[in-house]
């Protein structure tokens, strides 16, 4: 088996934690413990065993996820580190050599990299930006066929920060339906919608569907190294067994202070707090980029913790990236990590004063490289 270097990944854990101003990130500003937890919880905390706990998540946390979903059962959730490890396991255990994947693009690119590791075949569906970054629903259309075992999506979608239409969420399912085949949501960005209702889940609109979750991004606690997987119990119990060759449990810790960041108002507390920020970030990033003199064009996000950016100047987007890094200590993520040059994804969850010192170091770099390339 040959894996594919995540370019992405890569680059951001060469770099994030070395430069003065990290914006590649797409989560929001994360919340400390004593932020979250009275002295109660906290004195409980620190008194909990270290051992191992359940392998697919303690009941108290299975039962809290599984309230975020349409009539979901507990059995019907595998806790995991992180959303990562729920992609890693869903596609390990529900694709074989030789299958069909096709794949919503731009994404985060882990499970492309993954399924072609594992001899999947790997077709593209691309949202567009002229359809307000939403799907060609007849191309897609055209693109399924009896091989194919799978249809992915992330929705709300990184780096866009776009959400599926109802009409493409429904076509989707019907097109699924029709070759028997799995669909998949990454929906790590669900609840953090800019405006508007939260996110609908796939979960629960087809017999088939399976979805990821977790609270890195939304949620703001990606310390914490909670994630989830969502499905059939058949499939969620397969999806265990792959875990058990991977990291076997999450921490005590974590499932302790997930299941209370999941309670309902406390979870109402975060999600809004988490809005406010990415509400007053996507302001100032408006702002600033309608100061470029046309220099940049984007739609900006219905949800996520980050902007997708067009660029009109005459550099490849890594070489761009790097020169930013070089030059300012400033790290944002080139648009060649998604297979689209000329554009970058810029992260708009941190404090409001670290997104401008960055945004402004952006700047001197662009102001150069005007005067030297037209």
């Amino acid at each position: 088996m040959h894996l594919e270097t995540f370019q992405l990944e890569r680059r951001q854990s060469l770099w994030e934690n070395r430069v003065a101003y990290n914006l590649t990130e797409t989560g929001i500003h994360p919340f400390r413990l004593r932020e979250l937890l009275n002295e109660s919880e906290c004195a409980e905390l620190l008194d909990l065993h270290q051992g191992y706990g359940q392998t697919n998540g303690s009941i108290p946390l299975r039962e809290s996820i599984s309230r975020l979903y349409p009539d979901c059962h507990r059995d019907r959730v595998l806790v995991t580190n992180g959303s990562i490890e729920a992609n890693f396991v869903a596609i390990w255990s529900l694709l074989e050599p030789g299958d069909e994947l096709v794949l919503m693009l731009p994404n985060y690119m882990q499970i492309w990299g993954l399924a072609r590791s594992l001899g999947v075949e790997v077709k593209p569906f691309y949202l567009k930006e002229s359809l307000g970054w939403q799907p060609d629903l007849d191309e897609l259309a055209r693109m399924i066929t009896p091989k194919t075992k799978m249809i992915a999506v992330c929705n709300p979608n990184n780096p866009t920060g776009s959400v599926l239409s109802q009409e493409a969420r429904e076509r989707l399912v019907t097109l699924a339906d029709s070759v028997g085949a799995w669909l998949y949501a990454d929906e790590i960005y669900r609840g953090a919608e800019l405006e508007g209702p939260e996110t609908p889940s796939i979960f629960g609109t087809y017999e088939k569907a399976m979805v990821c979750g977790g609270l890195s991004k939304a949620y703001a606690l990606p310390g914490l190294r909670i994630g989830w997987l969502v499905g059939p119990q058949p499939q969620i119990e397969a999806a265990w067994a792959c875990r058990d060759y991977t990291t076997i449990a999450t921490t005590a810790v974590s499932n302790y202070v997930a299941n209370l960041a999941l309670e309902p108002a406390r979870r109402d507390r975060i999600l809004t707090r988490n809005r406010r920020m990415l509400v007053e970030n996507l302001d100032h990033l408006q702002r600033w980029a309608e100061a470029q003199n046309g220099l940049f064009r984007f739609r900006p996000p219905s949800a996520g913790g980050m902007a997708f950016l067009h660029y009109d100047l005459a550099i490849n987007s890594t070489d761009l990236v790097e020169r930013v890094k070089r030059e300012t200590s400033t790290l944002i993520v080139a648009g060649d990590c998604f297979g689209m040059d000329h554009w970058v994804r810029i992260g708009i969850g941190s404090e409001p004063d670290y997104l401008l010192e960055g945004l402004d170091r952006f700047e001197r770099v662009l102001a150069s490289l005007k005067e030297e390339v037209p």
